[in-house]
């Protein structure tokens, strides 16, 4: 009976020890993967020609239209390799090397000129009714998917939500989802769909990812200026 108890005992004594194990492997898996989006652009796979389109506007007066500066100003912000966390900023903008989907885009279009926090502040006071903002922030209202959607459906041009529209979304526009927004990238897919370059979660693989077809939430695409 008692060796019984013992084997009984050193069986439950080992499962421990195997639990123990497999969770402390996967708290350090997690510790050391989590956070390591890559920001390596991907390979253009469409065989066709669109060519960019540029604008004809250049907001910040450095020779680079407004279009272009967009697109480089998203790449810019994801080569700094930002971690995933929303906060809240004093400042508005995160300066930690954090931060969320809006970020991208934010830093995407001060890169060109346009700075989101002034402009969709001003926009909010304006038309307060569209927005529904009980107490404006002007520290965070620029970092919320909705009232992005809101600013740009007053400020910029309104594009296709269709995919299959292939010319018609181009390098430096604004995609918008129910819940996400990225910058609609100069690469694209075999079918010539572009990448988006976003910032979704921790666990992204990748900053500029083929996930635009595969969307079925897209709710606006626009362009900054014509």
């Amino acid at each position: 009976m008692r060796s019984d108890m013992t084997r009984k005992d050193s069986a439950m004594y080992y499962a421990i020890i195997i639990v123990l194990f497999v969770f402390c492997s996967i708290v350090f898996y997690v510790q050391t993967h989590y956070q390591h989006t890559s920001a390596i652009k991907p390979e253009d796979d469409y065989k066709g020609k669109i060519p960019q389109l540029h604008s004809s506007e250049d907001r910040d007066d450095d020779g680079v239209d407004d279009q272009l500066d967009i697109l480089n100003g998203a790449l810019a912000y994801v080569s700094t390799h930002p971690k995933y966390k929303s906060r809240y900023y004093e400042n508005g903008y995160p300066d930690d090397n954090y931060g969320v989907c809006t970020d991208v885009v934010a830093y995407a279009l001060k890169y060109a000129g346009y700075d989101l926090q002034v402009l969709v502040d001003a926009d909010i006071r304006v038309h307060p009714q569209d927005y529904m903002v009980a107490e404006p922030d002007a520290n965070i209202d620029f970092r919320r998917v909705r009232n992005l959607n809101i600013f740009f459906s007053h400020t910029a041009v309104a594009l296709t939500t269709d995919v299959s529209e292939i010319e018609a979304w181009q390098g430096g526009d604004i995609v918008i989802f129910e819940r996400h927004i990225g910058i609609v990238s100069d690469r694209r897919n075999k079918n010539g769909v572009p990448y988006i370059i976003h910032h979704n979660d921790p666990w992204q693989m990748a900053y500029e990812q083929d996930i635009l077809e595969k969307r079925t939430d897209i709710v606006g695409h626009y362009r900054i200026s014509k």
